[in-house]
């Protein structure tokens, strides 16, 4: 693990651009940059943004960090999941796949916990035992398990509709995905979520929830996007977690989106500066995810664990 020093000192860094040349032009950019190379239906991205929605990124090597877990995670999962990966040529880079984006986004639940007016355990908490169409038991308890993983749908991420609340019949109802296609995709989020968690247990974290994002890719369905991340899923300590007891510690963003709220900012207008302390732990914890998962040492600048996706694209060469 880097020591704290080294986290504080790469802060400065965390901002800078990836000098790609030959790439072009800018394509998107919610939280990554996407380039196309001419000729190619392929995508470059970079991830240069903090772990917490519309705050410029300060967090050291979570580009990196997050490039990396997510290729592991990918190969990891090849077996269960077609995917958009093709390879990660550069610490700060991922190669992919262009998919056409499906307009909805699947998160798996496995706890009934969260902060937010969206999340489970707040609708939950003012007394909806239906909340997404799906029926939850009386006497279930903040950070309790759930009887089993449940599918809670959201809206693509588009200006006024992230993380609207969304139900299976109204998905097939507005035509977002056919019948089949959306079967298809609860079956593969569930069988994901379900060896996610079976991995994550053996590294000693709980993973919570996670959102995944699905594709076509030439009409078949793959996962895009990011995956199993501390920016897309939420990870306990599982030494931390006992039912009833205290809140677990969080490896993932929603220590800082914690932060943020004790500071009184839900997102609107300017954010309050993050300290440079407070980046140097959110890095830490993203990183330990990182280690504790891949059983590796991660290393700044190094080759990522899974740096070539072969499967994928065979015969793709890097330049």
């Amino acid at each position: 693990m880097l020591t704290h020093a080294e986290l504080l000192a790469a802060i400065p860094q965390a901002l800078a651009a990836v000098d790609i040349p030959n790439w072009g032009p800018k394509l998107a950019g919610k939280v990554r940059d996407m380039y196309r190379r001419p000729g190619q239906r392929l995508l470059i991205v970079t991830d240069r943004v903090s772990a917490f929605d519309r705050v410029l990124g300060l967090i050291p090597y979570k580009g990196q960090a997050l490039n990396q877990l997510s290729a592991w995670w990918f190969d990891q999962l090849q077996e269960v999941a077609a995917n958009h990966l093709i390879a990660v040529p550069d610490p700060n880079v991922t190669i992919a796949h262009e998919a056409q984006p499906l307009p909805v986004e699947v998160v798996v639940r496995g706890y009934i916990t969260g902060v937010t007016t969206t999340s489970l355990w707040y609708l939950y908490e003012q007394g909806e035992r239906q909340p997404y169409g799906i029926a939850l038991p009386d006497g279930l308890c903040k950070n309790d398990p759930l009887p089993h993983p449940i599918i809670t749908p959201t809206t693509k991420a588009v200006a006024g509709g992230h993380d609207e609340r969304i139900t299976p019949a109204e998905i097939l109802a507005q035509g977002l995905a056919s019948a089949a296609l959306w079967a298809e995709i609860e079956a593969t989020a569930l069988a994901v979520f379900a060896r996610g968690q079976a991995i994550a247990a053996r590294a000693g974290l709980i993973l919570v929830d996670t959102k995944y994002e699905f594709g076509l890719i030439e009409g078949r369905l793959a996962l895009i996007d990011e995956l199993h991340t501390p920016d897309s899923s939420r990870y306990w300590l599982a030494e931390s977690y006992e039912p009833g007891g205290a809140e677990p510690e969080n490896l993932d963003k929603e220590f800082l989106r914690r932060w943020y709220a004790a500071q009184g900012y839900r997102g609107k207008g300017a954010p309050p500066a993050m300290p440079a302390d407070l980046a140097a732990q959110v890095a830490a914890r993203y990183i330990a995810v990182y280690e504790k998962l891949t059983g590796q040492s991660f290393a700044p600048g190094s080759q990522p664990a899974a740096a070539r996706i072969a499967h994928n694209l065979a015969g793709w060469v890097g330049e």
